[in-house]
C-alpha cells in the first residue's frame, strides 16, 4: 500500500463526529471472533463495527478503504467531539450507547477507525446491528463477553455458514481492558501456520502498526512482518473446509485398534508355541519382555514427539523429519514407505500360505503350491486395494471386523486350554499340569537355535507400534491419540503374548507322537518326562522327529482351541489386518514425503483426491510393489530387510528425542512428560543392536541405504526449514564454542585474516567478494558490510529485507561469509559502527577491505575525505587495511541481471546484440555504492535514460567490467602472484598471497617477491629474504631486489601527476593569508603548497613504483603491495588519494595491503 491519503477537513470532522460513540478514547478495539468466523461479504457487519458503520452509513460514505489506505484509519480527535456526540439522542439498537464514557479525555488523543474492505458499499450498518444486536455485549466494566451468536457466525443476523476471516478486513477487539486498544489479545489463530481445518490463520497487528508515527504508513505492502495475507473478499474463496465430508478417527479406532492388529500378527498363532518349545516359558517371557522394552521406549519417544506440536499426515516420516531435519527424514521416509509396501506382500503371502495349506488338506489345489500362493496373493491384494481406495471409513470398518475375529480366536484358544480332550492327549495336550509347567520352564534349544535366533524370529511380531502414528493425518487429535493408543496397545498385546506363552507352555509337551499306542498301561518307576508321569511314552521322539508337540507342530494353537476353524479365521484376520494397515500406511507416508518435495522426481505422488486427500497414485504404486514381491514369492530373503527398515525408523525416532533434548531448544516442550533423553538414547542403541541380532547383513545393508539417501538429500539441500533439532544443536554448539574461544588468548600461530569487506550490496561488487573469499574461505571470517544512508525510516525497512536477501545470495553463490547491514548518517559513521560492533567474541574482524574509489576525481571531495578517514579510523582501532583495485572497476550495480547475462553470452552466437535490463534501485543514491562507485564512464547517459524504459545494449566499458567482475571465479592458470613487500607490516602482505595459493583455483600460481634494497647489497638482501621466507615455510619462485626505487621518475609521469593534483591545490601563496586559512578550514582536503613540497620525495616514490610495477608485474594475475601510510592531519585526503591513484593505475588487479604492525607470521613451532 502507498502512504495514507490526507483527509479533507470536512471528512476529518465527519470521522471525528462519527467516532464520538467510542468516547473519543485512544483506539478502537478489535473483536476476537470464534474460530474461523467472519462476516460474509454481503452480510451485515460485526458488532464491533456498528458505531463506525452506522456513522459511515449516516454520512453516505463507504466503509471500505481505498487501495491506498491501510486497514487502520488514524485521525486526531478534536477537543469536545466526544461531548457533541454525547449530547445527541441515543440511536435505535443502542448505537449511541456508552458514548459518553471518557469523552473528556478526548483532547489531543488519537483514535483509530477500523475499516472493513470486504464490506464495501454493500454493507451499511442496519439499525439492529448495534452492540447488543451483533451478539456481543459489554458487561463487568467493559470486559469482552462473547455470546453464542458471535461464536457461530460473523454477521448480526448469523448466516449459519462456516466462514473464515482474514485479519486485514475484520480486526475488531472490544474493551477487554476497559479502554479501546488496537492491540490483539492472545489467541490461537495468531499462531497458526496456514489455513487448516482447525481454523484460519490471523495476523496480529505488527509492531509498526502499533508503534510507528501516525501520519506515516507503517508498512508498505499492507501486511505485517512481511507475511502475505489474503486480499479482501478472497478469504472465503481461498479456503472452505467442508468438515462434514472428512473422516477423522479417535484414539481407539485410529490408533489402539490398528496397533493391536498390527502387533498381533501370524506369530501369535503359528510361531509362539514353537518359541516356547525352544526357549522355555522363562526365556520366552524374557524374549517378549526384551521386545517390549524396545517398543515401549520407542512408543514413549513417539509420544513425546507427537505431543510437541501439531502433527500432520506422514507418520514416522513426519515425526523424524520435523525433529531431525529433511536429511534423516527423507532417508527414513523412503525406506519406511518401501518397507510398508513390501510388508503388504509379506502378510498377504502369509495369508495365502495358510489358505493353500487348507486347500492341500482337502485336495483342492488349483495348479501347484507355489503358483496357488501367487494367485491367491494377487486376488487378496487386489481386494485390499479396493477396500483402501473406497476410503478410510471402509478401511476402519474392515479393521474393526478383523479385530473382533482376532479376539474371538484368542478367546477360543483360552477356552480350549481348559477343555482337555482324550483325543488331543496323544498330540501332547493335557490341560494345565504342574509337571508340564516345570518341564517347559527351562530352555531346550534344538536345530542350532540360540536365544538370540529365537529372539530374532519373535521380534518382528512386536513391530506394529507405528500403525496408528502412520495415519496421523486422519486422526482427530493426533497429540492425544498417538500416546494413548500406542502405549495401551503395547501393554495389552504384551500381556496377551505373555499369557498365551505361559498357557501353551503349561498345557502342551514339547514332543508327542500322536499315536494312541504311546499310552502307558503299567506305571513306570523311572519317569523323567512330564508325559511319562501322565502315562504317555513319547521317548521315541528323541530318536526320530515326531509330528506333534510344541517343537514340531506349528498348528498347536488350533489343536488346543475349542473350535479349530476360529484359529484359522484368527490367522486370516491377523495377516489381512496387518496387510491392510501397511497398505494404508505406505501411500500416506509416501504422499507426505512427496509433498515436501525432498525428492523432486516424486512430486507427482503428492496429489491427493477427494475430501480426505487420499493418495490414489500412492495406493497404485504400493499395490504394484506388493504384487511384484508376491509374484517373486522369495520372502524369506526380504523379511529380515523389512524388519531392519522398521528398526532403523524406531532407532531414529528414539534418537530424535535424545537429540531434541540435548539441543535444549526452547521449542521442545512435549506435553507427554514420561520420557527421558538417556532412556531414548538407550532405546536407539538397542534398536541398532537388535538389527544385527536379527540379521547382520540386512543391518549393514540398511545402514548403507540410509547413509546413501542421507548424503543425497544433504547434497541436494532441499529448500525447507522445519526448525529441526539439528539446527538447534548447531546453534548451541556454535554458541558454546564461541564462548569457550573468548577465554583463549590470541596466538600468532593461529592468526587468521578476518575481513570486514565494505561491499555495499554483495552482488554489486562480485569481484571484491570473490577475491576476498578466495583467501578467507575455510580460514577466517568474512563479513560483507553494507551501510545504508539517507532517510532513517526507509533505510530501517530495507535493512531486514536486505539481510535475508543478500545472505541468501551469499549462500547460493557458496560464499562462506556473513552480511551485516547498518544504517548511518554517512559512510564514516557506518564504517565506525561496523568496525567496532561487527563480529562476536574472538570472531571479530581484524582487517578492513575496501574497493578503490575510482571516480574520486569527479566525486564530491567531501566523499573522498570520508573515504580516506575510513582508513585512519581502521588504523586507530588496530585494524589492517586492504585496498583492492581493478582497472575496469568493481561496481556493477548499474548492470542488473549481470550473472544471467554472462551465462547467456557464452551460449549466444552474436554476443554484441546481448542486452541487459538496467534497473536503478532507489538505494543507489543512499548506500555505499555511491562512495565506491566506478568512474562516470561506466554510468553512461544512455543507460540512465533507459533505466525504466526498454533494454539497451552494453557498451564496451560495461562489457569489460562484466568480464572483469567474474575473473576470480575461474581457475587462475600457471601465472604469478607478485608480492611487493616494501615495508614490514607484521607479515599480512605476505600471508594473503600465501593463503591464495592454498586454494584450488590459485594453486598453479607461483609467488614472486619484490623488495627494496641498495644496489651494492642486492645479493645480500636477496639471501636474507630467502632465509626469512624459508623459515616462514612459504614457497616462492623468485626474489627480486629493486635497487632503483629512489631513481627520479620520468618527466612526463611527474607532469601528469602535477596536472592531476592541480584542481585540488590550495595555492595559499597566491592568496591573502586569512582567505587561505578560511579556505583550508572549509575544504580540509585541499593540498597546500608547503605539503606538496614537504612530501615531494614520497610523491615521486609512488610514481616511480608505478613505473617499476608496469615494468615487472604487468602480466601477473594479481599484485599484492604494501599500502603507503599517510600521517593523520599532515597529509591531505586529496594528496593521499593521488598517491594511491598514481601508484595503482593501469595495472592488473592490485591489493594494497597494510597490516596493523603486529606479527602475523612466526617461525617458532
Amino acid at each position: 500500500m502507498e502512504g495514507k491519503q490526507p483527509l479533507s477537513g470536512s471528512t476529518r470532522e465527519q470521522q471525528q463526529a462519527a467516532a464520538a460513540g467510542s468516547g473519543g478514547t485512544e483506539e478502537t478495539p478489535r473483536l476476537p471472533a470464534g474460530v474461523g468466523d467472519a462476516p460474509a461479504a454481503d452480510s451485515e457487519p460485526e458488532a464491533g463495527l456498528s458505531l463506525a458503520a452506522a456513522a459511515g452509513d449516516a454520512l453516505c460514505r463507504p466503509l471500505g478503504p481505498t487501495p491506498s489506505q491501510s486497514r487502520f484509519q488514524v485521525d486526531l480527535v478534536a477537543e469536545g467531539s466526544g461531548r457533541a456526540a454525547a449530547d445527541e439522542p441515543q440511536k435505535p439498537g443502542g448505537q449511541g450507547g456508552a458514548a459518553v464514557k471518557g469523552s473528556e479525555e478526548a483532547k489531543g488523543r488519537f483514535r483509530v477507525n477500523f475499516v472493513d474492505p470486504s464490506a464495501g458499499d454493500e454493507s451499511p450498518a442496519e439499525p439492529g446491528g448495534g452492540l447488543e444486536g451483533g451478539g456481543v455485549s459489554f458487561q463487568n466494566g467493559g470486559d469482552t463477553v462473547l455470546s453464542e451468536g458471535s461464536l457461530h457466525s460473523g454477521g448480526g443476523g448469523g448466516s449459519g455458514g462456516h466462514h473464515h476471516y482474514d485479519t486485514h478486513t475484520n480486526t475488531y477487539y472490544l474493551r477487554t481492558f476497559g479502554h479501546n486498544t488496537m492491540d490483539a489479545v492472545p489467541r490461537i489463530d495468531h499462531y497458526r501456520h496456514t489455513a487448516a481445518e482447525l481454523g484460519e490463520k490471523l495476523i496480529r497487528p505488527s509492531l509498526a502498526e502499533l508503534h510507528d508515527e501516525l501520519d506515516k504508513e507503517p508498512f508498505e505492502d499492507g501486511y505485517a512482518n512481511g507475511e502475505e495475507g489474503t486480499p479482501p473478499g478472497e478469504a472465503d474463496a481461498t479456503y472452505t473446509a467442508d468438515i462434514k465430508g472428512i473422516v477423522k478417527f479417535g484414539w481407539i479406532k485410529g490408533v489402539l485398534v490398528r496397533c493391536m492388529l498390527n502387533i498381533w500378527g501370524v506369530m501369535l498363532f503359528i510361531r509362539l508355541s514353537w518359541i516356547v518349545g525352544q526357549a522355555g516359558i522363562a526365556l520366552s517371557v524374557l524374549v517378549i519382555a526384551m521386545a517390549t522394552v524396545v517398543t515401549t521406549i520407542t512408543g514413549m519417544s513417539t509420544s513425546a514427539i507427537a505431543t510437541n506440536g501439531f502433527v500432520r499426515g506422514g507418520g514416522a516420516y513426519y515425526l523424524i523429519s520435523r525433529s531431525l531435519g529433511p536429511e534423516f527424514g527423507g532417508a527414513i521416509g523412503l525406506i519406511f514407505a518401501f518397507a510398508n509396501a513390501v510388508a503388504v506382500a509379506m502378510y498377504v503371502v502369509g495369508f495365502a500360505e495358510t489358505v493353500v495349506e487348507l486347500l492341500q488338506e482337502n485336495g483342492a489345489l488349483m495348479l501347484d503350491e507355489m503358483n496357488d500362493i501367487r494367485i491367491i496373493g494377487a486376488i487378496t491384494v487386489l481386494i485390499l486395494l479396493g477396500i483402501s481406495v473406497a476410503g478410510m471409513e471402509w478401511e476402519a470398518k474392515a479393521q474393526i471386523t478383523l479385530l473382533v475375529i482376532l479376539l474371538l480366536a484368542i478367546g477360543d484358544f483360552i477356552i480350549g486350554t481348559f477343555i482337555p480332550l482324550d483325543s488331543k492327549t496323544v498330540k501332547g495336550f493335557f490341560g494345565y499340569k504342574a509337571e508340564i509347567l516345570t518341564e517347559n520352564f527351562g530352555p531346550d534349544f534344538r536345530d542350532d537355535e540360540t536365544f538370540f535366533s529365537v529372539f530374532a524370529i519373535f521380534f518382528p511380531a512386536a513391530t506394529g507400534i507405528l500403525a496408528g502414528a502412520n495415519i496421523s493425518g486422519d486422526l482427530a487429535d493426533p497429540q492425544s491419540a498417538i500416546p494413548k493408543g500406542t502405549l495401551l496397545a503395547i501393554v495389552i498385546t504384551t500381556l496377551v503374548y505373555i499369557g498365551m506363552a505361559i498357557s501353551v507352555g503349561s498345557c502342551v509337551v514339547r514332543d508327542a507322537t500322536g499315536n494312541i499306542n504311546s499310552t502307558i498301561i503299567t506305571e513306570l518307576t523311572n519317569c523323567t518326562t512330564a508325559a511319562c508321569k501322565l502315562n504317555f511314552d513319547f521317548s521315541s521322539c528323541q530318536k526320530t522327529q515326531c509330528p506333534y508337540g510344541l517343537l514340531n507342530d506349528f498348528q498347536v494353537m488350533s489343536m488346543v482351541s475349542g473350535f479349530a476353524p476360529l484359529i484359522s479365521a484368527g490367522i486370516f484376520s491377523a495377516t489381512l489386518s496387518s496387510a491392510l494397515a501397511s497398505l494404508v500406511s505406505a501411500p500416506k507416508i509416501f504422499q507426505a514425503l512427496c509433498k515436501d518435495n525432498i525428492y523432486p522426481g516424486l512430486l507427482m505422488f503428492a496429489k491427493g483426491y477427494g475430501k480426505n486427500n487420499e493418495p490414489l497414485r500412492g495406493y497404485i504404486l504400493t499395490f504394484l510393489i506388493a504384487l511384484g514381491f508376491i509374484l517373486i514369492a522369495e520372502l524369506n530373503v526380504i523379511a529380515p530387510i523389512i524388519s531392519n527398515f522398521f528398526l532403523a525408523s524406531y532407532a531414529l525416532i528414539n534418537f530424535s528425542v535424545f537429540h531434541a533434548s540435548l539441543a535444549k531448544s526452547p521449542g521442545w516442550r512435549p506435553a507427554f512428560k514420561y520420557y527421558n533423553m538417556w532412556v531414548s538414547l538407550v532405546g536407539a542403541i538397542l534398536c541398532c543392536i537388535v538389527m544385527f541380532v536379527i540379521n547382520w547383513w540386512a543391518a549393514l545393508l540398511t545402514y548403507v541405504i540410509v547413509l546413501g539417501l542421507y548424503i543425497y538429500v544433504t547434497y541436494k539441500k532441499p529448500d525447507v526449514n522445519w526448525g529441526s533439532s539439528t539446527q538447534a544443536l548447531t546453534y548451541l554448539s556454535a554458541l558454546q564454542h564461541s564462548v569457550r574461544l573468548t577465554g583463549v588468548e590470541d596466538h600468532v600461530k593461529n592468526f587468521r585474516p578476518q575481513c570486514l569487506v565494505m561491499t555495499g550490496a554483495p552482488n554489486s561488487r562480485p569481484a571484491l567478494v570473490h577475491l576476498v573469499h578466495a583467501f578467507t574461505k575455510n580460514v577466517g571470517l568474512m563479513i560483507c558490510g553494507h551501510i545504508h544512508m539517507g532517510p532513517r525510516r526507509q533505510a530501517i525497512k530495507e535493512l531486514s529485507t536486505d539481510l535475508a536477501r543478500y545472505q541468501r545470495w551469499l549462500i547460493k553463490n557458496k560464499m562462506k561469509a556473513f552480511y551485516a547491514p547498518v544504517h548511518a548518517e554517512d559512510l564514516r559513521d557506518g564504517g565506525q559502527y561496523l568496525m567496532q560492533a561487527a563480529g562476536l567474541g574472538r570472531l571479530r574482524p581484524n582487517t578492513l577491505v575496501v574497493g578503490f574509489k575510482k571516480d574520486w576525481k569527479q566525486a564530491d571531495m567531501r566523499d573522498v575525505e570520508t573515504y580516506i578517514n575510513l582508513f585512519h579510523d581502521a588504523f586507530d582501532i588496530q585494524y589492517g587495511v586492504v585496498v583492492i583495485r581493478l582497472k575496469e572497476g568493481l561496481d556493477i550495480s548499474h548492470l542488473q541481471g549481470q550473472e544471467e547475462l554472462l551465462s547467456s553470452q557464452e551460449k549466444s552466437p552474436s554476443s554484441k546484440d546481448v542486452v541487459v535490463n538496467v534497473d536503478y534501485s532507489k538505494k543507489t543514491e543512499t548506500d555505499t555504492s555511491k562512495v565506491f562507485s566506478p568512474p562516470s564512464s561506466e554510468k553512461t547517459p544512455g543507460l540512465h535514460k533507459d533505466s525504466k524504459g526498454p533494454r539497451s545494449p552494453l557498451n564496451l566499458a560495461d562489457q569489460r567490467l562484466l568480464d572483469a567482475s567474474s575473473q576470480f571465479q575461474k581457475k587462475q592458470g600457471k601465472n604469478t602472484i607478485d608480492v611487493w613487500w616494501l615495508f614490514d607490516d607484521g607479515g599480512l602482505t605476505l600471508l594473503i598471497p600465501y593463503l591464495l595459493t592454498t586454494k584450488k583455483k590459485w594453486k598453479d600460481c607461483k609467488i614472486r617477491v619484490f623488495i627494496g634494497g641498495k644496489i651494492n647489497r642486492i645479493d645480500h638482501d636477496r639471501r636474507a629474504m630467502a632465509t626469512l621466507l624459508s623459515k616462514f615455510r612459504i614457497d616462492f619462485s623468485d626474489i627480486m631486489v629493486l635497487g632503483d626505487i629512489n631513481t627520479k621518475p620520468k618527466k612526463e609521469n611527474i607532469a601528469a601527476f602535477e596536472e592531476m593534483v592541480e584542481p585540488f591545490r590550495l595555492h595559499e601563496d597566491d592568496k591573502e593569508q586569512d582567505i587561505a586559512d578560511k579556505m583550508k578550514e572549509d575544504e580540509p582536503w585541499r593540498i597546500t603548497d608547503n605539503e606538496l613540497e614537504l612530501y615531494k620525495t614520497k610523491s615521486y616514490r609512488q610514481i616511480r613504483l608505478n613505473e617499476l610495477l608496469k615494468e615487472h608485474s604487468s602480466t601477473a594475475n594479481v599484485i599484492v603491495m604494501s599500502l603507503p601510510v599517510a600521517r593523520k592531519g599532515a597529509v591531505s585526503s586529496a594528496l593521499y588519494m593521488a598517491w594511491l591513484e598514481v601508484l595503482s593505475k593501469d595495472l592488473p588487479p592490485i591489493l594494497l595491503v597494510r597490516g596493523n604492525h603486529q606479527s602475523v607470521l612466526t617461525f617458532y613451532s
